[in-house]
């Protein structure tokens, strides 16, 4: 009874393994005939059947998805897409569009004070002068909160510079952390912003209710 269930056990570990090829290539499959399909009957309404070969209209699909890509770089279409609320924002070309893995590699960590006593995890996006009076009187940092454990789907907050403690960790040690600590680094490296004085760097610390640990030589945290 044993064997058989590990026989079992076998069999299934291997369709764990092949299933999801299997699923990739009948879709891929599927999708390739449907549009290989579809574009040769289009053609065939202006040329003879006789000039066609399986995978033409797939071939032809391919170079008209490059031909929009190649447009939409090179002209001025993108921008005037990029204008529509919402649906948009895949066309954006200063440098803005949707959150994405690679983009957020991109960008330098932080601990943020989420509310007056709990420090937050997020990532600096870009830096906004905020206006009164005519003037420009503040500097406010947009940052990205991450959900967890959907890190793309996060909202954007308004922070005061000194309401932030930059982090020298890289972006993929804190989304590590971020995700139930699958690699915790070795320790949280707080760096002072550029041409920030020392004595400045560690009240902002203090404020944010971080003090140095005394650790006994007996135990270690």
């Amino acid at each position: 009874m044993n064997l058989l269930k590990q026989q079992l056990g076998f069999f299934f570990y291997g369709l764990i393994f092949w299933f999801p090829i299997a699923v990739t290539f009948f879709v891929a499959s599927v999708i390739f005939a449907g549009i290989d399909s579809k574009v040769r009957t289009g053609l065939g309404i202006v040329f003879p059947h006789r000039y066609f070969f399986t995978g033409l209209g797939f071939l032809l699909a391919l170079f008209i998805i490059y031909l929009s890509g190649l447009l939409l770089k090179k002209t001025s279409i993108a921008r005037v897409l990029a204008k529509i609320p919402i649906l948009g924002i895949p066309f954006a070309v200063s440098g803005g569009g949707a959150m994405s893995l690679g983009r957020l590699l991109g960008l330098r960590p932080c601990l943020f004070l989420y509310t007056p006593t709990c420090p937050s995890y997020g990532w600096i996006m870009s830096q906004e002068p905020a206006r009164s009076f005519g003037e420009d009187d503040y500097l406010l940092v947009n940052v990205y909160y991450p959900n967890v454990p959907t890190i793309l789907t996060g909202q954007i907050y308004p922070v005061r510079k000194e309401a932030i403690i930059v982090l020298g960790n890289t972006s993929r040690e804190v989304l590590d952390l971020l995700l139930y600590s699958l690699r915790s680094p070795e320790s949280l490296k707080m760096v002072p912003w550029d041409n920030e004085s020392v004595e400045h760097f560690k009240e902002r610390v203090a404020r944010f209710g971080l003090t140095p640990v005394v650790h006994t030589s007996k135990e270690r945290l």
